[in-house]
Order: structure tokens, then sequence, then C-alpha cells
């Protein structure tokens, strides 16, 4: 199978050019080049830059399909679009699980009602990159119909993330002590492992698997993040309220909002998404942080 990568350097894009490389695949990764981590030999790298309209690169070649992580506003996939058109199978568009309604019950699934789309925002905002992205998808479904693929990923994490939310609260977590949480421990979490979410996406392609995915990861909390932080690191925290709340901090989210931050998982789980358990992505997570 031939693969394009459109943002293949990231943290996210990486991974899954890795899972691609160990199923035989040839891939090919179109970037700016100046940014992310460095990929493999096998991977024929192009260079291009979305933002400035420049895809000369992607001027000839075929692929199997195309797996977007690099678009956020409608006019970057529109146009990569454009410049692929039928010289692409499959196009799997990386959206996110922002561009879902906010006041949703818990365990809703992919057909659940999504904000109103943005075609274009000067600032991409926790307002605004929702939107954006739902313009996105309309956009790709509109062009592709039965060729389109949608993967929704939660917050993803694991080796490889630099990130300042995840993060933080595992380098606390294993600095042991009192910890002060500006929320409650029991503000739920999915975190989704970048190998699992990386696995997902290749099944899509191979299984050639249209339709939306939730890339969610197994059900836990904030408290349960920092305490499993701690464990692998063989100290022990106390978790005690914020004397000040900040305005802003890693991996806040409205208590309101709790409910609909546990999503359905069981279309991703019937396609063959990995669960990997959090202490394990904690433990990797630390050690490539370590190191």
């Amino acid at each position: 199978m031939r693969i394009l990568m459109l943002g293949g350097n990231g943290f996210i894009g990486r991974a899954v050019v890795v899972d691609a490389l160990d199923r035989g695949a040839e891939v090919t990764s179109f970037s700016r080049g100046v940014s992310g981590t460095g990929l493999p030999d096998e991977v024929t790298q192009l260079v291009g830059d979305r933002e400035a309209g420049d895809y000369a690169a992607l001027a000839t070649g075929e692929w199997d399909a195309v797996v977007d992580l690099s678009g956020y506003q409608s006019r970057q996939v529109d146009e990569a679009m454009d410049v692929l058109g039928d010289r692409v199978g499959r196009y799997v568009f990386v959206s996110s699980h922002a561009v879902y309604a906010r006041d949703l019950p818990a365990g809703s699934t992919e057909d659940a009602p999504r904000r109103a789309p943005l075609r274009a925002a000067d600032e991409l905002t926790n307002d605004t990159y929702g939107p954006c992205k739902v313009a996105c998808e309309d956009d790709v479904l509109a062009r592709y119909g039965d060729r389109a693929t949608i993967v929704r990923p939660g917050k993803v994490t694991g080796p490889g993330d630099s990130s300042t939310t995840v993060l933080h609260w595992v380098r606390r977590g294993a600095q042991g002590g009192r910890v002060e949480l500006p929320t409650r421990p029991e503000q739920p979490l999915q975190l989704t492992d970048v190998r699992d979410l990386a696995r997902l996406t290749t099944n899509l392609l191979f299984d050639n698997r249209p339709g939306a995915f939730n890339a969610i990861g197994p059900d836990s909390t904030i408290g349960e993040l920092i305490e499993t932080a701690a464990d692998v690191a063989g100290t022990t925290v106390e978790l005690v309220p914020a004397d000040v709340v900040p305005e802003h901090f890693p991996l806040y989210e409205p208590e309101a909002e709790w409910p609909s931050r546990r999503r359905d998982q069981s279309k991703a789980r019937a396609a063959g998404m990995p669960v990997t358990p959090l202490r394990k992505t904690v433990a990797d997570l630390l050690a490539w942080d370590r190191g």
C-alpha cells in the first residue's frame, strides 16, 4: 500500500508512519521539513508549505490513501484535495473530539451532534478549533464520499508527547508529595495512546473503511493519572485542593462538560483499535521524558 502523509513529522504523524512501515506500506511524507522528529530513511520526504499554498511537490504521484494530519482550516483541506484529486484512493482526515457539541450525554457515539462549522478563523482557539475541524470534515466527505474516513481522537499522549498537558501532571505525580489540584480528582479522562491511534489509522487504511471513528482511550480520571505516575516513579502523592484556581491549567474541563467527555469507544474497538493500559502509557511517557 502506498500512503501519503500530510504532516508526517509531528508527534502523531510519526507514530502513524512507523506503524505503516511496520505493516509493509510505502510511505511518503509531505511537510515543511522544519519541525518534528526525523523520519526513517525508508520514507520519501516531500517539502511544501500548506499555509502558503505551496503544493508543487505533490504535482505528480499516486497513492492508495492520504492521511491528513495538518489540515486545520477548510482552505487547507480544499487546496490539498484540489491538488490530489483522484490520484489518491482513500482520504483519511484526522479531526478531533472538539467537533462535538459541548452538552452531550455520556457515551455519545460518532452520530452525536457536532458544532456549527466555521470555514475560517484568524486564530485557532478553544472556541474556533472544533468548528474549523467540522468544516474540514464536511468538505472531505463532500469531495470523497465513501472514500472518506474521519478519525476523531481525544487527548493523545504517550512517548514523544512534548506538550505541557498530560506531561505536566505525569511529571508532577512522579515528583511526589502534595499535589495541588485545581479540579476534583474525579474529573474524567479518556487519554489516547499515540500508538493505539496509529494502529487504528492504519487498520482503517488497510481495511478500506469509510465513516467516522472516535479514537478514544480507556476511562480514567485526572486523579488516577497523577497517582499512576507516582506509582510508576516509586513515589507517593497527596491530592489537595488548590488554594488559588488559575484561569487555565492543563487538562481542565468545566464540570458541566464532564459527562460529554465519556464518549463511546465501541466502533473504533471493532475496527481493531488497541487499548493500551493507562499505566503502560504513563510509564513509557515518563521513560521517554527522562531519556
